[in-house]
């Protein structure tokens, strides 16, 4: 049998390779991951894909239950407010450190990505959209000089929006979203650091301010409330 694998970086290929089955939604939350099984269909040792699995399991994507398995952890109301909270603080700080660093070209930048997201928005291509917005904050983020910053927002932000990524959008959120953009760039744009750290955290990544796009986008959690595992 060909392994499905290729042996470089065998860890990181199989978390790489659990990631896309939870985007794609064939791996759902709930369901057990049969390690037995997926070490056959991937052609490989259990040692990578316990690696792998222990990687998930600190990002909470996963949990392991000794002795019992290892299942797909559900994505709660909770879950979710929490990720706003942390992601909005961090992102606060970010802008705070990355504001003075940002030149011209950044700001144009982050002028042509929103320009994309709203067409994008236009021919209803959330992919696009998705993209283009990942793309304006990380303009920021790469500017603040903390790899662990990025590395616990774009994990929390996989968390969000790619478990699994939806097929559909709220367009309202999407054009609200694109106006909260508009806003944090002219204050950007005015070197107001302080009160575009704030806006990020209280309003763009605010829980309540975004609590009624929240509870449509995620059903399921919002079915389950503050449900915890």
């Amino acid at each position: 049998m060909t392994p499905l694998i290729n042996h470089r970086s065998l860890k990181d290929q199989v978390y790489e390779y659990l990631r896309e089955q939870m985007r794609r939604g064939k791996l759902k939350p709930g369901e057990e991951i049969k390690m037995d099984k997926t070490a056959q269909i991937l052609g490989i040792s259990k040692t990578p894909l316990r690696d792998a699995l222990l990687q998930l399991a600190m990002e909470n994507f996963v949990t392991i239950k000794p002795r019992r398995g290892v299942y797909v952890n559900p994505l709660t109301l909770e879950d979710i407010k929490n990720a706003y909270e942390i992601i909005g603080a961090l992102e606060s700080l970010a802008i705070l450190k990355a504001g003075p660093h940002l030149t011209e070209k950044d700001i144009d930048n982050m002028a042509r990505l929103i320009e994309n997201m709203r067409k994008a928005i236009a021919r209803d291509d959330f992919d696009s959209y998705y993209e283009k917005n990942l793309d304006f904050h990380n303009i920021y983020l790469n500017r603040c000089s903390n790899p662990e910053l990025i590395r616990i927002v774009n994990t929390l932000k996989k968390r969000l929006y790619d478990f699994p990524r939806q097929s559909t959008f709220i367009k309202e959120w999407e054009e609200s979203s694109i106006e909260e953009h508009e806003n944090l760039l002219s204050l950007l744009r005015q070197r107001k650091y302080e009160e575009a750290a704030r806006y990020i955290r209280d309003v763009h990544w605010s829980f309540e301010v975004q609590k009624k796009f929240i509870l449509q986008y995620y059903p399921q959690a919002a079915s389950s409330g503050s449900h915890q595992r």
